[in-house]
């Protein structure tokens, strides 16, 4: 049996790393060989003080998502099943976000559009729309932004020029 102590020391170091879900947590605690209870003990403990919240972190990786990585609805999903978010967790935190799949996909393509205008246009397509759909942004969504950010991008500024 191992040591309830030490068992939580390590939780606690590792939530000042990062936020854990409750399944992370669990598996943490597993690798100490503690009994059921002492695991349910600490689950509870750490539950009470807030220490770990499913919400919470759902929140957090559903707005890593959106804002630093620009992924997709399904990209994001995976997130939170691959961090043991539960699935209703996981959905009511995907519901806040707003269905604007297509607008994130489109900011995204506008973004690496410019960066491929020396290339052929298929092939400039293919990558662009490869790049979103690792995003998680669906194939069809995928190739609508990648085929206007890249028409967006060949075609001349129309800026009016003042002399």
């Amino acid at each position: 049996m191992g040591s309830r102590d030490a068992a939580e020391r390590g939780l606690l170091k590792k939530l000042r790393a990062r936020q854990v879900s409750v399944a992370e947590a669990t598996s943490y605690l597993a690798q100490h060989e503690l009994q059921g209870e002492a695991v349910d003990a600490i689950l509870d403990a750490f539950l009470a003080r807030g220490y770990l919240d499913d919400a919470r972190l759902a929140e957090q990786i559903v707005h890593a998502g959106i804002d630093r990585k620009g992924q997709g609805r399904q990209a994001i999903s995976q997130s939170l099943a691959k961090r043991g978010v539960p699935r209703d967790v996981a959905d009511a935190a995907l519901a806040e976000l707003p269905d604007d799949d297509a607008e994130r996909a489109l900011e995204f393509a506008r973004s690496k559009a410019g960066s491929m205008r020396g290339l052929e246009r298929d092939v400039a397509l293919r990558r662009l729309a490869g790049q979103l759909a690792r995003r998680g942004y669906g194939g069809s969504a995928a190739l609508s932004a990648a085929r206007q950010a890249l028409d967006e991008a060949t075609r001349p500024s129309s800026r009016v020029r003042f002399e």
